[in-house]
């Protein structure tokens, strides 16, 4: 089994601040920017063979910036969850009217459920178990928590055990038969080499 690497999109204004950003097409900062080509520096070690990202431009623009040699292929299946009435909001803004609000844990109104947001990581997932060598995808940061968790056989709502910080890289393999997380939020410009064969 190949590795996947998982690299969230660089810093945005929203990010920042908490806001929730499903499909709001904002680009990152120049903070992000920056955090993007040290994420660069952390996969010089490795043989990417197939290169994935969001449409959605912090994403596409991270992984432009991060410069691997694959052609970006853009998918519908890795755009962050729609967040429905609750997009731009920040949790604890919810939380005035709603005391416990999650988006784990309730209902996101016109937006998508958790479960159909895992139901895409799984398709994409299928996809690439199609495809030979190492993968790395761009995307976000709830999306990407639910594809770990999926990665790993549980269920969507588990992605809530893996907060991924901006233009951080997780690295996703194999440990004999089970697949395993091997690193995760791994910091940009920090090298992560790839794991030794046992």
């Amino acid at each position: 089994m190949n590795e996947l690497l998982v690299i969230r999109h660089g810093e945005t204004e929203w990010s920042k601040t908490g806001k929730h950003t499903g499909r709001t097409d904002i680009p990152i900062t120049e903070k992000g920017r920056g955090e993007a080509v040290a994420a660069g520096r952390t996969l010089e070690d490795w043989q990417i063979d197939h290169v994935f990202s969001s449409p959605l431009i912090r994403a596409h623009e991270t992984a432009q910036l991060v410069d691997l040699d694959p052609e970006i292929q853009l998918d519908d299946d890795l755009m962050e969850w729609d967040y429905g009435v609750y997009e731009g909001i920040r949790t604890a803004e919810t939380r005035e009217e709603i005391p416990l609000w999650s988006v784990w844990t309730h209902e996101i109104f016109e937006g998508e459920s958790v479960d159909t947001v895992g139901a895409r990581a799984d398709a994409f997932l299928e996809r690439i178990d199609a495809l030979e060598g190492n993968v790395a995808v761009f995307a976000h940061g709830h999306y990407l928590a639910i594809l770990i968790a999926r990665w790993c056989g549980l269920p969507a709502i588990e992605g809530r055990r893996f907060a991924l910080a901006t233009a951080t890289v997780s690295l996703l393999g194999s440990h004999r038969e089970d697949r395993v997380v091997r690193a995760l939020n791994h910091r940009c410009g920090d090298a992560l080499h790839p794991p030794k064969r046992t």
